[in-house]
């Protein structure tokens, strides 16, 4: 069973009904609409496909809405492009984003651009592709010397080598976006060039203003972001390495130990990370990856991020189901040799609530007894979090009555959302009934060794408080007085 979770992008390429069945059979565990391409109606339809299909399909898949931020862009050109050489003199306009652009110059997006660089300052366009240090700002006209030439095109993004643009987390044309995520049901509301906590902390207000309780995700992709990234883990509920503007800002050469650092973080904060950019482009246009693919992706598998994301390769490539098929093998193959399972001293264990308490004790138990399962009977789905949190090859069931919950739970690395409702608040029937949904399910065997944790009231959040450690009988059952035995055998 693959622990870490697939995200894939939904574009042109899975709007087919039966291509969006193969990409949800071959292993997605997220879809993610980039509200950065295409009307919102279109990805209303999108959203509305994906809950028609999985529920068909009886798979538990979550939905992301990712905004599109702040994202500084060239304007538009009178030819749709320009080619610029070294040495070429060109000007970015802040003040006139209107008229077309020329060999010569054209509008930028953001007029503060002009307050933010000064001369000498290497400005990055189309993801570094075409590079221009800057000689003179004023007038709001930035005029710049073309260092490595290219075609550039209408609307290709614009970064600042090092960091340093005063934009906020949240633009202005990201206000009917997250209304529209909000109306969509999404699961996760990603935000798109954060700077601080107080980026999310804003997302969350106008997520909650909107009506909805989905969870925040803050993409890491400035360098102000490095600079914060503990106060930012702390106002999120995920984080996700955008690796495409992250690396254009700080440089290629950096791009690989920060990875590392942000996964390490996130998971001493006990957040959800993922990993995304580039990591099958090839698969694009081709059907199988490169073996320099395979290795990026195995090692973010082996780092301990809890999901990888595919972009352009399933939103417009032309092998989207193979691709989610080439990353579920990819993903079994690097968890086999993942050499950090039940590293419980990467968290932080300064527990703050009896669930997060039980969650680790219950791993600490895994780590140390033969064990088959973890079953947590959950509400909320925060058991089921803490629980992931410690890398380990034993599966946690997350049985919950909750759909949003087990929703949200698709992104967990390790966890398999399913759904369950309790009958009565008798703990012994609870633990019964539980243990015959897996039974049936065919994921559980006689003789396998169990562990349960829930709460002595059933359904109250956050009411985890209680953990067992029990054996399957012959009938998928298990015998009251076999449990203080297995506490003995295992010591």
């Amino acid at each position: 069973m693959r622990r870490t979770k697939i995200i894939a992008t939904l574009g042109p390429a899975t709007d087919d009904r039966k291509v969006l069945e193969g990409i949800i059979r071959a292993g997605a565990d997220v879809f993610r609409l980039n509200m950065s391409h295409g009307s919102v109606e279109e990805q209303a339809v999108r959203a509305r496909m994906v809950r028609e299909v999985s529920s068909r399909l009886g798979r538990e898949v979550a939905l992301l809405a990712d905004l599109q931020g702040p994202k500084i862009r060239v304007e538009h050109f009178e030819n749709g492009r320009v080619t610029l050489s070294s040495g070429d003199q060109f000007v970015l306009d802040a003040e006139d984003a209107v008229t077309p652009g020329d060999k010569n110059r054209v509008g930028v997006s953001y007029p503060g651009l002009v307050d933010d660089v000064k001369a000498g300052d290497l400005l990055l366009l189309d993801d570094g592709m075409i590079s221009m240090r800057v000689q003179t700002v004023g007038a709001g006209r930035i005029v710049c010397k073309v260092e490595n030439g290219g075609i550039l095109t209408d609307r290709k993004g614009l970064n600042l080598q090092g960091g340093g643009l005063s934009l906020s987390g949240i633009a202005e044309h990201d206000l009917p976006h997250i209304n529209a995520a909000a109306e969509m049901g999404v699961d996760y509301l990603a935000v798109s060039f954060v700077s601080n906590a107080e980026d999310m902390n804003r997302a969350r207000r106008l997520l909650r203003a909107a009506g909805s309780q989905a969870s925040l995700i803050a993409k890491i992709e400035r360098m102000e972001a490095i600079h914060n990234l503990e106060e930012i883990c702390d106002a999120s509920d995920a984080v996700l390495v955008a690796r495409g503007d992250l690396g254009v800002e700080i440089g290629d050469e950096e791009l690989p130990g920060l990875q590392k650092q942000i996964i390490r973080t996130a998971l001493k904060h006990n957040r959800v990370v993922a990993t995304a950019t580039q990591m099958m482009q090839s698969m694009i246009e081709n059907p199988i990856p490169t073996r320099a693919e395979v290795l990026d992706v195995a090692n973010a598998v082996i780092d301990g991020t809890d999901a990888v994301m595919l972009s352009a390769e399933t939103a417009v490539g032309r092998h989207p189901v193979k691709v989610i098929e080439a990353m579920n093998r990819i993903c079994l193959g690097a968890e086999r040799h993942s050499d950090r399972e039940g590293d419980i001293t990467q968290l932080n264990v300064r527990f703050q609530r009896i669930d997060q308490a039980i969650a680790m004790a219950a791993m600490f138990m895994a780590t140390n007894v033969p064990i088959q399962a973890i079953i947590a009977l959950t509400e909320s789905g925060s058991t089921a979090q803490w629980l992931s949190r410690v890398q380990s090859s034993v599966p946690i069931y997350a049985l919950s009555p909750n759909e949003k919950s087990r929703r949200r739970m698709a992104l967990f690395r390790n966890v398999y959302p399913t759904k369950y409702q309790p009958k009565g608040g008798d703990i012994d029937k609870v633990v019964g009934d539980a243990l015959q949904v897996l039974w049936q399910l065919g994921v559980l065997a006689a003789g396998d060794r169990v562990i349960l944790t829930m709460g002595d009231r059933m359904g109250d959040r956050g009411g985890t408080n209680t953990l067992r450690l029990v054996r399957v009988d012959q009938e998928g059952g298990y015998d009251h007085q076999t449990e203080l035995d297995l506490y003995q055998s295992s010591s």
